[in-house]
């Protein structure tokens, strides 16, 4: 075993009954999936201290995207920069998250080093990576915010109560180990009445059904979390939220799940 990786029961339930998925492995990484409540996940991810500096992810994503532009045909190469154009071409995200989420403090967790947020929000970031974070923070002082540096369920818990008006975790909780905590975490630190917006990769949808193995959802080790819209429900619930699917109409057609995550406005 890489002695950066360590093994894990299955974190949706923590049942040691797992099922290993050989079709969908990769190298030395086990997909596998829970006998009890068929969660299906990365069974032994990167310790979060490798994730800081060698397994970060501007380092593991590039090294995976590459190898995945080598495999595309001529028909996926054309609908990947279709895909490319289409998000170039579309109006600021800002305008799209300010009617869901509302003005105010934002915490960005896995925010990279790109920061989206301008007036009426004021950014705030987590971020594992050593490299990542100093970016980040740089800019988000800057526009009178912050980022943190550290694992996101970790930090998450240092951070004051009741204090963000919003949370955003688009591409993120994917590559969480301790989601659960994570999203407890995040309704600790809202205000009441504030609210998380997910996005995850739909391990439910037609896709990965008819792609198998070559779904684009799947990334060694960077995704250790493959949720379905009741996964990702049960687990938001079970944190206290009010979850909506805000792509419902498509879901199955979709690669991504989007969701809304509403803490009540009294606790």
């Amino acid at each position: 075993m890489n002695p950066q990786t360590t093994y894990r029961n299955c974190p949706a339930c923590n049942s040691t009954a797992v099922l290993g998925l050989e079709k969908f492995s990769k190298d030395i990484w086990k997909i596998a999936e829970c006998s009890v409540c068929h969660f299906v996940f990365l069974e032994n991810p990167v310790k979060y201290k490798a994730l800081e500096e060698d397994f970060s992810w501007e380092k593991t994503f590039w090294l995976e995207d590459g190898e995945r532009k080598k495999k595309r045909g001529m028909v996926k190469r054309a609908a990947y920069y279709l895909r490319i154009l289409g998000y170039t071409l579309k109006a600021n995200p800002q305008t799209k998250y300010l009617k869901l989420l509302g003005a105010g403090s934002i915490l960005d967790i896995g925010c990279g080093d790109v920061v989206r947020w301008t007036a009426p929000f004021i950014p705030f970031g987590i971020e594992v990576s050593k490299h990542l974070h100093a970016l980040a923070d740089a800019k988000m002082r800057a526009l009178g915010g912050e980022c943190y540096q550290g694992s996101g369920a970790e930090i998450i818990f240092k951070l004051k109560k009741n204090h963000f008006d919003s949370v955003m975790m688009h591409s993120y909780l994917e590559h969480e180990i301790q989601y659960r905590e994570l999203l407890e975490g995040c309704f600790r630190c809202l205000k009441p009445g504030g609210k998380a917006f997910v996005r995850v990769p739909n391990y439910g949808s037609l896709n990965r059904r008819v792609s198998g193995a070559k779904w684009p959802g799947f990334r060694y080790p960077d995704h250790v979390n493959y949720f379905t819209q009741h996964s990702l429900r049960a687990a938001a619930q079970e944190a206290g939220f009010q979850c909506k699917i805000t792509n419902k109409a498509k879901i199955w057609l979709d690669d991504n799940i989007q969701a809304l995550l509403t803490k009540p406005a009294t606790t």
